[in-house]
Formats: C-alpha cells, structure tokens, sequence
C-alpha cells in the first residue's frame, strides 16, 4: 500500500507586538505602556490589549527569547490515516496551539499513514530525516519501525513515540497512558457488570502489533482470569480501528457464539461494533467497554449501548508531545509529572 500523506503546517510567523497592536486597535507604544503598566492608558484600552493578548496566548517574552535564539524548529507528527474519532482530536487540539507555537517559533505539520502496515510506515518516517527537528510517532511495534525510529535518532532528529510505544528502540520518550493499567480497568469494568451470569467475552483489537493494544488486552486478560474465572474470552479479532471490518468479523462472531455477555473494544472501529451489537439484538444484553469519550462514545453511552468508557485526554497528549518534543530540542529536562497521562472511567452518569 502506498504512502498517503500531507503537510499541513499549522503556523507561518511568529506573532509580534505589531499584531497584537492591529488587532486591539491601538498603537505600538500603548501596547508597551499596557505590558509595563505604564500610567496614561485609559481603562478600556487596557482591557482591549489584554483581551488580544490573552485570545492570541501571546507570551511577548518567551516569544522575545526564542527570537534572541535564533531558531525556528519543525516538527512532525506521524498519525493514522483513516477517521479515528481519538487521532483526529489530537490534531485538532494541535491547530488550537497555533499561537502559542508562533510565539515560540515552532511548525508542526502532519503526516497521515497507515500505521499498520509496518513497511509503509518505517518509509514514512525514513522521509521525514533531516527535514524535522522532532518526531511525534503512533507507532507499530516492528523490527522494521524500530529500525526507522533508530536511524531519526542517529541522524540528530528527537523522537516522541505517542499513544503507542516502541520501547525497544531508542525513541527519547513516549507520551501516553499505562495502557496495561488501562486494559486491567476495562477487564475490572465488564467483569462487575456483567455480574453474577457466566459467557464469553469478546475483544476487539486494531492490531495487536500496536503496543498499546497488545498491552491493553495484556492487562484485560490478566483481570479475567484471575479474578473472572467464568468468562471466557474468546481469540481476539483485528479490526484494524476501521468500523466496517470491525463490523464484519463481530457480526460473524455473535453468530456463532449465542453466550456472549461482555465486549471489550480496545481502539477504535466503534461505530462499527456498536452496529453489529445492534443488528444482532445485543446492545442491552452485552456489556460493552471501549476507549476514549468522543461524540460517538457520548451518545453510545447515553443511549445505554455502550456501557463504560475509559479516557484519556487527546489535549494533554497533543501538548505534552509538542512540549516534551521542544524540552528535547533545547536540551532541557522534561517535566515528566506534567506531562504524565492520566485515565478516567466515563459512564452515562459521569459524563463531562
């Protein structure tokens, strides 16, 4: 499968105090007197320049001391192709920084491909060498992208792997959950709910080649059975986070299991397995657990079909990549308290 990619650079030029004076409708000086606390600005100018301030998350001091250095950096980040509801939250929040990148003289740009296909995405990263100061990476856990990974170190580029980890290579840090934790909550969730009756349970996987999958169903399957001796889970299927093929092999799945009682989706393809719930008439009797709260899982979880989600923040991921990615660049330490990815249970009754 070829590559499919683009560039899409969220920022052009650092905003400057010029800007910030056009867009309150002021002068150059009246900024400054308003930054220094400078007399002689009437009230409601001074409320007009710091409203342009604060809406453009301009930081004329940090953007002061990125311009004393010098230097503009690149970075890119490597994500799915394909419409994964949680990806697609990452980038966005990505586009909301745009002010506080240009303060700091900073581009991030896109890269979509098929992260599992080892082989096209080991090529996509091979691409981005000497081009980019820093990588953020969804990545498959291969030889062949941990080889890729290793050789953007070698050649002086950071590396941040995202969501998923490859910790056998040597990437600089990973930005995500503990997703065996994440996994050990799922298992815990479906196990109570699904209570005192006995069945199978069914896992639905993008890849189990995706280390956060792979460690998800790790941490699930421990919980089963150690303390659900009564379910058995069934092999679990690949759906590649896409719904139609997700769809498909659940369909088939609930054909020939009747005593399924629990279903875990570990990625995506949501809207794909809650239509095969549907069809098959098991959206109340399947106690259903998946990942992330986007505005499929929101409604699925107030319908009743979709019993539990676990979350983790797609903001916090974004800017923590982008934060520990320019700590990497500069030589600083990285806060690895704030940058660390915590997870909630979202239920019908708790929804934010």
């Amino acid at each position: 499968m070829a590559q499919e990619s683009y560039s899409d650079t969220l920022t052009a030029t650092a905003l400057t105090l010029k800007d910030i004076a056009r867009e309150a409708g002021v002068s150059l000086a009246t900024v400054d007197r308003v930054l220094h606390n400078r007399p002689g600005v009437r009230p409601d100018t001074v409320r007009r320049v710091k409203e342009a301030i604060e809406r453009n998350s301009f930081q004329p001091h940090v953007a002061a001391a990125e311009l004393a250095r010098g230097r503009a950096r690149r970075f890119a980040f490597v994500m799915p192709s394909g419409p994964n509801p949680f990806m697609q939250q990452i980038e966005a929040y990505l586009g909301e920084m745009s002010a506080w990148l240009s303060a700091r003289r900073l581009s991030v740009e896109m890269v979509a491909t098929d992260v599992f296909d080892p082989s096209v995405l080991a090529v996509s990263l091979e691409t981005l060498s000497g081009d980019y100061d820093g990588v953020a990476v969804v990545a498959l856990d291969h030889p062949g992208v941990r080889a890729a990974i290793n050789d953007l170190v070698d050649a002086g580029t950071r590396v941040v792997t995202l969501v998923s980890d490859v910790p056998s290579s040597r990437r600089h840090h990973y930005v995500g959950i503990d997703n065996i934790a994440a996994g050990r909550t799922a298992g815990a969730l479906v196990g109570r709910l699904v209570g005192q009756r006995s069945g199978k349970v069914a896992i639905v996987a993008g890849s189990q080649g995706l280390r956060d999958h792979a460690e998800r169903i790790f941490g699930f399957n421990q919980v089963m059975a150690s303390e659900f001796p009564g379910l058995a889970v069934l092999p679990v299927l690949e759906g590649r986070d896409e719904d139609e093929r997700s769809e498909q092999l659940l369909a088939r799945l609930f054909g020939r299991h009747a005593d399924i009682v629990g279903l875990y989706n570990v990625g995506a393809g949501t809207q794909g397995v809650a239509k095969a719930l549907s069809d098959a008439g098991r959206d109340k009797q399947v106690v259903f657990v998946g990942h992330d709260v986007t505005a499929l899982t929101r409604r699925l979880l107030l319908q009743g079909v979709m019993d539990a989600a676990i979350s983790q923040n797609p903001g916090h991921e974004a800017r923590a990549a982008v934060r520990v990615l320019l700590a990497l660049a500069r030589g600083e330490p990285i806060l690895r308290e704030q940058e660390k990815i915590r997870i909630d249970i979202v239920m019908r009754d708790n929804l934010p």
